[in-house]
């Protein structure tokens, strides 16, 4: 997953950072050296100082928690595989507004759509439509008539006057 490799990215980077601070860098050096804001590696030394290397390495990267977690998202990602016939929905397709609502439905929580699309991006899934094709339709009958008919009907350009 991208998020995991940022993650990842940035514990290192922090990591690296602590190493060069015992190194006897400067805060202001380091920045320069890891790509991060002067204040941010202050504030990494401060948390390095006080708790560990440990703790710099399960930095979180901030922002508001998560209101489903990762019991709920696997369930809602099972919900979504059964298909939306199996929760109560009258056609096979899911919609943002359909997940919005299960989601409101099973887990109690109101997520607007646009949220609901990273949800769904976060869980694997993609935007898919379906095509719009008869079942009846003879895909051998239509080249033929693309090939055989259209050209016969197609207007033919008018002979110039010399």
């Amino acid at each position: 997953m991208k998020t995991r490799n940022k993650l990842e990215a940035a514990a290192k980077r922090r990591v690296r950072a602590a190493r060069l601070l015992q190194a006897g860098h400067a805060p202001a050096q380091i920045a320069t050296m890891v790509g991060a804001p002067r204040q941010t590696v202050y504030r990494w030394r401060a948390v390095f100082e006080s708790q560990g290397l440990d703790a710099l390495r399960d930095m979180s990267k901030g922002g508001r928690p998560a209101r489903l977690g990762a019991e709920e998202l696997a369930r809602l990602q099972v919900a979504l595989l059964e298909g939306p016939t199996a929760h109560g929905f009258g056609t096979p397709l899911w919609t943002l507004k359909r997940v919005r609502l299960f989601i409101e439905r099973q887990f109690g929580i109101r997520y607007s759509e646009v949220h609901v699309w990273r949800l769904l991006g976060q869980l694997g899934f993609s935007n898919q439509k379906p095509e719009r094709r008869a079942l009846e339709r003879d895909d051998v009958a239509i080249e033929h008539w693309k090939k055989r008919t259209w050209p016969g009907l197609k207007k033919k350009p008018a002979a110039r006057a010399g």
